[in-house]
């Protein structure tokens, strides 16, 4: 080979390895976006818009999805936080960070010479092997007031009692055959107010006020209707009213709308809930009956009444049915009541699906998201728990894991040993990250805890963020859903295998608009 044919070739390696060198290093800026939330002792991230706007927080995938991210490589990993928050809604700072360091050590070892394929070969081999093992590691939860559902609620909660409590009594209202349900999403019952009192009750809140300050503040044992509509008279158009025939046609609708709102009267309903606008009519009749009438709810609040309480969904056409068929369609609760400071509707102890609904109070209206987020992260590994059971955290079980894995590595010759030592660096990043965010070397720290669960046999040794000192997380309370856990696992290696398997990067050309290309032609 020619001079100029091994310039060629080095210019293609150093091409090539350009990509993967940028992808690494836009995943790299992404992990170290989130690395210092890490543990009890993270600290928090500001997030300032264009505007001024401002959101403190610690929470992982909020400080992804609301950052700045260009890079290909950088969205990608923000995509599997996401997915990873719609799917088990915690673990996202320790996907990432794992993802950082998995990517990293791939590339350490591709820059030594190591090919990519034997790389991710390893990398699967290490993630079976640790799939397996956390499985093996999991401690069931048999029923909802064991100890270790607060401990997952406090831990996720980021250390708020008061949270994690009101998580727990939530749970334990809803009962574990709901949470183990596959369609039910214990962190959409979550919501926060300003200097509204921390409350767990069963129940649904309609985010909306009454009509007027005439209509009762509280009803007790109400029936309920609920209209995916607008409550007004149908009119005929207007070229019709224009005409005699019409002008009856309008007056005909309109006494036949009084006579439907009069059914609704009739039938002692309570509380009536609209999709939309309630006309001046129907306003004044239920004012005069007692009835509380809410205009403009949004869908989702209709969805979770009609669901609470046991009412139909009706349209506006289905006031015309007679009073016996129309009172099939109504719910019921044991009270509805008038909440004026928030201008909310409280419906207690509805007929229907059982439902509890939890409001975490915020001194101010810039604390209100956090709270929120921090108690539907809570509420989310209390489901996780409940469903795949909970293995020691504060980054004792990926120690362990990195212990076992390590085994694995040493019996094979090949480079695939390359791979698997990239699964073990990242296993040992999240108590590396752990401890360094609380002040002390993380060299030193994993080296005791690696060296005292060999020693000891017991996996569920890490370090007390507060002394230093290696303990037992499941003594110290500290605990994790197992499903969090391998999620996460998984997420990582995803993305570190993706990322590794981009050797070139091309722009792509811009689409253009069809009526470009059709003049054209």
């Amino acid at each position: 080979m020619n001079l100029k044919q091994q310039a060629s070739g080095g210019a293609e390696v150093e091409e090539r390895m350009a990509a993967l060198v940028t992808n690494s290093n836009a995943i790299r800026s992404i992990s170290s976006a989130v690395e210092g939330t890490l543990g009890p002792k993270g600290l928090d991230t500001m997030l300032v818009d264009k505007y001024g706007d401002v959101i403190i927080t610690n929470d992982g995938v909020t400080i992804l999805t609301q950052m700045e991210a260009n890079h290909p490589a950088a969205r990608l990993l923000i995509n599997i936080a996401r997915a990873q928050q719609e799917e088990v809604g915690d673990g996202t700072t320790t996907a990432t960070i794992m993802a950082g360091a998995m990517v990293s050590a791939g590339v350490e070892q591709v820059v030594r010479g190591v090919p990519v394929t034997r790389i991710i070969e390893g990398m699967r081999l290490g993630l079976k092997k640790g799939l397996e093992l956390m499985k093996e590691k999991a401690r069931p939860v048999e029923n909802l007031d064991d100890p270790l559902v607060y401990q997952v609620a406090l831990v996720a909660g980021r250390g708020y009692q008061d949270i994690a409590g009101l998580v727990v009594d939530a749970a334990m209202l809803i009962g574990k055959e709901k949470l183990l349900d596959e369609n039910f999403r214990f962190p959409d019952i979550i919501r926060a107010d300003e200097r509204a009192e921390n409350v767990v009750f069963m129940g649904v809140i309609v985010n909306k006020g009454r009509m007027n300050r005439q209509m009762p503040m509280k009803i007790g044992k109400a029936r309920i209707l609920v209209i995916d509509d607008a409550m007004e008279p149908e009119e005929v158009d207007e070229i019709a009213r224009s005409t005699e025939s019409g002008v009856k046609q309008n007056e005909i609708l309109r006494n036949q709308f009084r006579e439907n709102i009069n059914k609704i009267v009739e039938m002692n309903v309570g509380l009536v809930l609209a999709d939309r606008g309630i006309s001046e009519i129907a306003e004044e009749i239920f004012t005069d009956a007692g009835i509380i009438a809410v205009e403009r709810v949004a869908g989702s609040e209709l969805i979770k009444a009609a669901e609470h309480t046991g009412a139909w969904i009706i349209k506006r056409t289905g006031l015309n049915k007679d009073i016996d068929s129309l009172t099939r369609c109504l719910g019921s609760a044991g009270s509805v009541c008038y909440d004026e400071k928030n201008e909310q509707v409280w419906i207690y102890n509805g007929a229907g699906n059982p439902r509890a609904t939890v409001v975490v109070g915020a001194a101010t209206r810039e604390l209100v998201g956090e709270r929120e987020r921090i108690a539907r992260d809570a509420a989310a590994a209390v489901q996780a728990a409940v469903r795949g059971g909970v293995v020691p955290g504060g980054g004792a079980l990926e120690i362990s894991l990195a212990k076992e894995i390590a085994k694995i590595g040493s019996s094979f010759r090949g480079m695939t040993a390359y791979g698997i030592e990239c699964i073990v660096d990242a296993l040992k990043r999240p108590l590396a990250q752990i401890v360094s965010n609380a002040g002390f070397n993380s060299l030193e720290k994993v080296g005791d805890v690696l060296s005292l669960q060999a020693e000891t046999g017991n996996d569920a040794l890490a370090v007390d963020c507060d002394t230093g000192q290696v303990c037992d997380m499941y003594q110290f309370g500290v605990v994790d859903p197992v499903l969090v856990k391998t999620y996460a696992f998984k997420a990582a290696e995803e993305v570190a295998e993706a990322i590794l398997r981009i050797d070139t990067i091309i722009k792509k050309k811009e689409d253009r608009p069809d009526s470009i290309e059709t003049g054209m032609l």
